[in-house]
């Protein structure tokens, strides 16, 4: 799917704003809310989550159903082309309906998607109407806890009074992060011609000096297809016609991690045009290395979230920016998506500043345990979605020279039955390489587990771990938490495979100090990257670190929980604890 962009062939009217909006009361599709004005509805600002954008508690732990509203109109120069209604994700479910005609349908909350609606708009105004539901189940993913309920039974007769209560439908999210939801990224009418440029694929190679580029585009109608492609500097250096074909660039400059150069494919197919960014660089697994343009690579960087004030989990382009800045402030290199894919707009930045990307779907929270009676994955329903978003996902960005390896899923359960968990993730990594024009490395991300009996992240082309030993497992003794993971790493360094740790971390309180390094203190947290980062150097099989968490992020509520997840070694605004300081460093003076 090709991002939405404005050219001399394509007009995009963005709906970004003020919406209405209002929550369903459970008469919402009954009463017909999409047909006409919403009424005593609230006003809303899109793209962001709807959580925490009024002081209302019934906003905070909605669960179900909701109704947003705009209207809009299309210019009369543009009702000739074709119109195209595209949404950059809402999350997770969605109706969308156009003057009260329901007009498409979509389950995801991190991708896009999009309807033609050319035959569908009105002359003057147009009334939009998107009903968003945020439940999360065992269908969804992220995976949901589906009790849904607010107290247990007990035989306790001072508890008779809590049992007569009416149990409140709620969402139970099996994920550790808030359960934002809402229209998260930009909404856009975008016009192509009625002949049109449908999708462009890049994949490209090195061979000496010189960039090959072998190419495909699917275009809507009949036309001449050309290709040329221009540096930096607007030259033309290589130029194809056809729908397929292969271009050479002669002493191709590389995209490089930290220093980025991006060509231009200019596409034309009659009256049609459209430019896709793109850079020339190869990615591979080889021994124990991950190699990008053949030279290894070693991951310096984080798990993150997308999560700031006000805004939730929407797009904030101005945080974006600020984080980039940050991580070449500390010397980092990368991040991993978790748990879920980014905004597009944050992997073109990543394109552009060189910061490599580890691509993950929402595939978190399938680890509740397989001794159950309806055994193992039977409970999810979650294995046709799950390989729709992956197709989805690598649709996206496969395009991205940022992106250098996908992730299939965070933290499932792969111990207790591991044939089981083998089975369901196999012909996944499997669907990953098939789709993938480039065969970026798969893998999938193991949580803190039996590892002895873990058969599915061996299969991976990376093995990608989280590991609290210091914090979760063995809590406060670090020398003992050292010791358990030297010796999980003399096991790993058997398998002969590239390992890295995707998250490792300990929640810290920003301002809280002791001389000695106590949990929760800045000390503590400085004190136990020093301990795991000094086992990790002694291992060459090793190939990133990547800490948990770039920043604090918001929560549900719990007893674990003070204001959110505190890992971050930066808080939520963006300042600094101890342990940043601690890395950038480390990073600055690393040889890896």
């Amino acid at each position: 799917m090709l991002y939405i962009k404005s050219n001399k062939s394509r007009a995009v009217i963005d709906l970004s704003g003020i919406w209405q909006f209002k929550l369903d009361d459970g008469t919402g599709f009954e009463n017909n809310w999409m047909a006409r004005p919403l009424e005593y509805a609230d006003n809303l600002y899109v793209p962001a989550s709807y959580n925490d954008q009024q002081e209302k508690l019934a906003y905070r732990d909605h669960c179900g159903w909701a109704f947003y509203q705009c209207t809009f109109t299309v210019p009369q120069m543009l009702v000739n082309n074709r119109v195209v209604l595209r949404f950059g994700a809402v999350t997770h479910e969605a109706r969308v309906y156009l003057n009260g005609l329901l007009i498409t349908e979509h389950k995801g909350g991190f991708l896009p998607f999009e309807t033609e609606i050319t035959n569908r708009i009105n002359d003057g105004e147009n009334l939009l109407c998107v009903a968003v539901s945020n439940r999360v189940s065992y269908s969804t993913l992220p995976v949901g806890n589906e009790h849904g309920t607010a107290f247990f039974g007990s035989e306790s007769k001072d508890l008779e009074s809590i049992r007569m209560l009416k149990i409140r439908d709620r969402n139970s999210p099996n994920f550790d992060f808030f359960n934002y939801a809402g229209i998260h990224r930009p909404v856009k009418i975008y016009t192509t011609p009625k002949s049109y440029i449908k999708d462009i694929v890049l994949t490209p190679d090195i061979e000496g000096a010189d960039g090959v580029v072998k190419y495909t585009i699917e275009c809507q109608g009949e036309g001449q297809v050309n290709v040329i492609i221009l540096d930096e500097n607007k030259r033309v250096v290589a130029e194809s016609k056809g729908k397929t074909g292969c271009l050479i660039i002669k002493d191709a400059k590389l995209w490089e991690p930290g220093n980025a150069y991006l060509y231009q494919a200019i596409v034309t197919f009659g009256d049609d045009c459209y430019e896709q960014e793109f850079g020339v660089r190869t990615v591979e697994v080889k021994g124990t290395q991950f190699l990008i343009n053949r030279k290894p690579f070693y991951f310096k960087g984080f798990g993150k979230h997308e999560d700031s004030d006000f805004y939730g989990r929407g797009m904030n382009q101005a945080l974006n920016v600020k984080d980039i800045s940050l991580m070449k402030w500390l010397h980092a290199n990368s991040f991993r998506t978790s748990h879920y894919p980014y905004s597009e707009e944050m992997m073109n930045l990543c394109d552009r500043e060189g910061i490599v990307v580890i691509d993950e779907v929402p595939a978190v929270g399938l680890n509740f345990g397989w001794n159950d009676p309806e055994g193992g994955y039977a409970k999810f329903k979650t294995t046709e979605h799950h390989r729709e978003v992956i197709q989805d996902l690598i649709e996206r960005d496969k395009n991205h020279p940022c992106v250098v390896m996908w992730s299939i899923a965070n933290e499932p359960d792969t111990e207790k039955q591991p044939q089981e968990a083998y089975n369901y993730f196999k012909p996944l990594y499997d669907l990953a390489h098939q789709l993938d024009s480039q065969n970026r490395p798969v893998t999938l991300v193991a949580c803190q587990n039996d590892y002895l009996r873990d058969i599915t992240a061996p299969a991976m082309d990376v093995i990608c771990v989280n590991r609290y030993y210091g914090w979760y497992e063995l809590s406060g003794d670090l020398e003992l938490a050292g010791e358990a993971f030297k010796n999980e790493m003399e096991y790993w360094q058997k398998i002969k495979k590239p390992w890295m740790i995707t998250e490792y971390g300990a929640d810290t309180i920003s301002g809280l100090h002791s001389v000695l390094p106590n949990m929760w203190s800045e000390e503590f947290q400085t004190e136990f990257y020093r301990v795991m980062n000094s086992i990790l150097d002694q291992y060459d099989f090793v190939v990133g670190e990547q800490l948990w968490n770039f920043a604090d992020f918001n929560t549900i509520q719990g007893m674990m929980r003070v204001g959110g997840n505190k890992k971050g070694i930066f808080t939520r605004d963006r300042k600094p604890k101890l342990a940043a300081h601690y890395f950038k460093d480390r990073w600055e003076k690393s040889q890896r």
